[in-house]
């Protein structure tokens, strides 16, 4: 990315994409993939795009200790396919989240990857992704189970995003 940076914006908002500034620049956008750069996080482009567009993927920010960021309707939605036997499960489906969210806690990393860009029309858009990944403690949950966190509003991936590029 420090070989050139991209001019190009997007000519609209893709679908799953959520505003966070509605009057934006490049110098802004240039200005989060610098920062993440510097706080050592992946940043990439996406499949298609060229390296002149005003999209980037920011990658490698982990928050730990996140396990009140659980998605649990998704999750339960997901056990009621494919159910998991294990104790924190167990409890989780008996309506006992403490004992998942601990086990989170102590053994699990919410990773958080940003899909951030710019449109002709200043919109400053990113669309997040949050999935929890087994720390270096490794965790004792089984590894088919999708932890996914939950869906936030614009302040909180305003928050996250800062963070991840070094703000």
């Amino acid at each position: 990315m420090t070989a050139g940076l991209p001019k190009s914006p997007l000519p609209q908002r893709p679908a799953g994409y959520l505003s966070l500034a509605t009057y934006s620049s490049l110098g802004t956008f240039w200005r989060y993939l610098r920062g993440a750069e510097a706080a050592g996080r992946q940043v990439t482009l996406l499949r298609g795009d060229t390296p002149q567009t005003c999209r980037r993927r920011i990658g490698g920010y982990t928050l730990t200790g996140a396990g009140f960021l659980l998605d649990e309707p998704r999750l339960r939605r997901e056990l009621e396919h494919d159910f998991v036997p294990h104790p924190a499960v167990v409890a989780f489906l008996g309506g006992d989240s403490g004992r998942l969210r601990e086990e989170l806690n102590a053994h699990y990393a919410l990773q958080t990857d940003f899909a951030l860009a710019l449109t002709a029309g200043r919109e400053l858009i990113v669309r997040p992704e949050f999935r929890f990944r087994p720390a270096s403690s490794g965790g004792t949950l089984p590894p088919g189970l999708r932890l996914h966190g939950r869906r936030m509003g614009r302040d909180e991936i305003g928050v996250l995003l800062a963070q991840a590029c070094g703000g």
